[in-house]
């Protein structure tokens, strides 16, 4: 017998909006329902970006030890011999992070009072939908649907997965570490990856169709990522494409001069991007617009169909979780009659590679390329203290900032070093608040930290810098 359930919000999906959209309607006293067909926390959290930072930061660990233990020794620091790895127990340890952020989750779903139904979800109309729970199926019935299915990594059609060719997810639980590992795609996914493998011992090989790394973020904060992986032994073919396996499994691969050859490894790693998750759960059944791949939505991410929502990775680039977060918290409380609209300053992209990268705004050459006259201020992570106990002066790291050249408001802030990414929510606010040159400058900023460099940024564009 199918049970039915009426509720006034519906959340479905497992992408990071979603838990915000419920855990916000429920906070706001709205009788909702989140249908989740994967553990609690969604793909962020089980399968993304939480388990790959765990992992970047056992590579990083493993790879200080090995430095360590050479003959030259690092930072007087010396061990007698080369350390080993358990990955087996590396992943338990990340698992069990993911799993303390899974009942977190859950407790936060009960404290907002959210019921949560475990299943896949099947839309039979826009505010209708069946879950197939373990218990039998339950029918759910709404006033208000949001969709926040999230995305699902690209499969070539030459290289399908299985075996040894595997997405993040596989990648993120191996029982072993492989010998060898082709990576493909020289994106922020795979050189995140690429690089941690590289770190922990693994023989790396990065193909990528384009003639260069990292395509999303331009040549000046790539340079630092590109020589750091040459100084780590991975091997890079630019302008190569994958054409599939061989009869002994290995990857044949066609390089930029029409030259082909193959390429042996133990793993094969697809990372040319993700599409949003659109399929096997009645989207055709809902009457809503799609643009493109994507399903169309305005700035309150209303779709098509009166009370039927999208959020994040479904809805477009950039396919990001904070942004999936945000749009889920504004849906959640226009539904509760608040006034919000999906309009920030900017949003932070963060590339966890070696070095990292943040990018917010507007680069220089696109401002050039809007027709606007603009001030830039970047700061080398050399002249930062900080930066210098770190070690971060030693990979070509800066901060820069961009700002409009009239009123010398900031338009645009990037920058690559280590440990960066903890300035991205710096470099978010001054964005989001309208900073002028003068406002950064004239903030006291904590010495010895990386945040200098962002303050010596905004007085270089003025033409005051103090330390460079």
């Amino acid at each position: 017998m199918t049970e039915t359930l009426k509720t006034h919000v519906l959340v479905v999906g497992g992408g990071p909006g979603g838990y915000v959209a419920a855990i916000r309607a429920g906070q706001l006293g709205l009788d909702t329902i989140l249908v989740e067909g994967d553990k609690l926390g969604g793909t962020c959290l089980i399968r993304g970006c939480i388990p790959s930072k765990a992992l970047i930061h056992v590579a990083e660990k493993f790879d200080g030890m090995v430095a360590a233990s050479d003959a030259e020794g690092a930072l007087g620091i010396h061990l007698a011999a080369k350390p080993s790895i358990d990955f087996a127990e590396t992943v338990r340890w990340k698992d069990g992070i993911t799993a303390k952020l899974n009942s977190g989750v859950g407790a936060l779903l009960k404290k907002a009072k959210v019921k949560t139904v475990a299943g896949w979800a099947t839309f039979s109309d826009g505010k209708t939908c069946s879950v197939a729970t373990a218990e039998g199926p339950v029918t759910i019935k709404a006033d208000h649907v949001i969709l926040a299915q999230g995305s699902e990594p690209v499969e070539l059609p030459m290289l399908p997965f299985g075996g040894k060719v595997i997405s993040s997810t596989e990648a993120l639980s191996l029982d072993t570490l492989p010998r060898s590992l082709v990576v493909i795609g020289a994106g922020y996914i795979g050189l995140e990856l690429g690089s941690a493998f590289a770190k922990l011992g693994v023989a790396v090989t990065v193909l990528e169709a384009r003639d260069r790394i990292l395509p999303l973020y331009d040549d000046a904060l790539a340079a630092p990522v590109r020589q750091w992986l040459g100084n780590a032994g991975v091997t890079l073919h630019l302008e190569a494409s994958a054409e599939g396996l061989d009869a002994s499994g290995a990857l044949r691969v066609k390089g930029k001069d029409g030259r082909e050859f193959t390429l042996a490894a133990d793993k094969i790693l697809v990372t040319v991007g993700r599409k949003p998750r659109t399929e096997g759960w009645g989207i055709e059944t809902m009457a809503v617009d799609l643009d493109g791949r994507f399903v169309k939505v305005d700035d309150q991410c209303r779709t098509s169909m009166r009370d039927v929502w999208a959020i994040g990775d479904l809805v477009g680039e950039p396919m990001l979780a904070h942004k999936a977060s945000a749009q889920g918290e504004m849906v959640a409380e226009i539904i509760a009659g608040h006034r919000r609209h999906f309009q920030p300053a900017g949003i932070p992209a963060v590339c966890f590679t070696q070095p990292e990268i943040v990018s917010i705004g507007l680069s220089p050459a696109e401002a050039e390329a809007q027709g606007l006259e603009i001030l830039v201020g970047q700061f080398p992570y050399m002249a930062n203290g900080r930066a210098l106990t770190l070690e971060g002066d030693k990979e070509g790291g800066f901060v820069r900032v961009v700002a409009r050249k009239s009123d010398h408001r900031v338009i645009g802030i990037q920058a690559v070093g280590s440990h960066v990414s903890e300035l991205s929510g710096e470099f978010a606010l001054a964005l989001e608040m309208g900073a002028m040159l003068e406002d950064l400058a004239g903030t006291i900023h904590a010495h010895p930290t990386l945040g200098e460099a962002f303050h010596e940024g905004a007085l270089k564009a003025l033409g005051h810098a103090i330390h460079i």
